[in-house]
């Protein structure tokens, strides 16, 4: 199987998703937001679990009773990342208050934007470099079809977000084809990242448990930072809660029949 081919599937799920700025010159409804916000964490949630804190775990067995301590530091360290990365970069979410966070900066409403889709995506794509890795090295714990359901399942999660990005861009008064594009371009980060934690594989092969469970933390604190509370905003909160549900279980489908 392609590892490349792999790398790039969530991002072309990013770009299928921009392109419903060319054929529409409406906002994401609030609800239809909400459900596809839920639907985003159910299987990031499920993806964190399933492809990367349990593995890492099984990874660890040898180290017997502690064998949990490698899942767990991982998950703090992921945490802490995209924290460090939340306080230092100014972005602007594309729904909620529309306050600026991080840092203040001379950045115009575009480029934060951008910016903070862009944070969104860093821990999808380490996720699936960190699987990627495990089954290159040849780990029958971690399979290449277990990144294979992965990246499908970001793929998913990942069509929903390039939508939610181009269109307020669009809004912002950009072009259609300028909003497309550069939805589209916010999700080139996945396979950047994913190459990153590959590359990080290569030369501390021993740190697999370390960087499965580091991809997973920092892809739980995007669902328990932004995206759970987005979908508990005002009226309609159980829309976000069922599409968690559906997320969560077609993420764990995914994960059980093709890994």
């Amino acid at each position: 199987m392609n590892v490349i081919t792999i790398l790039l599937i969530p991002f072309l799920g990013t770009i299928v998703g921009a392109s419903a700025v060319l054929f529409t010159r409406q906002s994401v409804a609030p609800q239809l937001n909400k459900a596809l916000l839920g639907f985003a964490a159910g299987v990031m949630v499920a993806a964190s679990v399933w492809s990367l804190i349990i593995p890492s775990i099984e990874l660890s067995e040898p180290m017997g009773r502690i064998a949990w301590l490698p899942a767990a530091a991982g998950i703090i360290l992921g945490m802490l990342f995209l924290l460090s990365l939340d306080t230092f970069i100014p972005h602007l979410h594309p729904i909620g208050d529309n306050a600026p966070e991080g840092p203040r900066s001379q950045l115009g409403r575009r480029q934060m934007l951008m910016l903070a889709v862009t944070l969104h995506n860093i821990p999808e794509g380490m996720a699936v470099g960190a699987v990627v890795a495990g089954a290159m090295a040849g780990d029958t714990m971690v399979t290449m079809a277990a990144a294979m359901a992965l990246a499908v399942g970001m793929a998913i999660q990942n069509i929903p977000e390039g939508a939610i990005i181009s269109l307020p861009l669009r809004a912002e008064g950009m072009s259609r084809r300028r909003s497309w594009f550069f939805g589209g371009l916010s999700g080139i980060v996945e396979p950047l990242s994913a190459a990153v934690m590959i590359g990080l594989y290569e030369y501390m092969s021993p740190a697999l448990p370390y960087l499965l469970a580091f991809s997973a933390g920092a892809m739980l604190y995007v669902v328990v930072e932004e995206l759970i509370p987005e979908t508990q905003q005002g009226s309609h909160s159980d829309i976000g809660t069922i599409a968690f549900a559906i997320g969560f279980v077609v993420m764990m489908i995914l994960d059980v029949a093709l890994g």
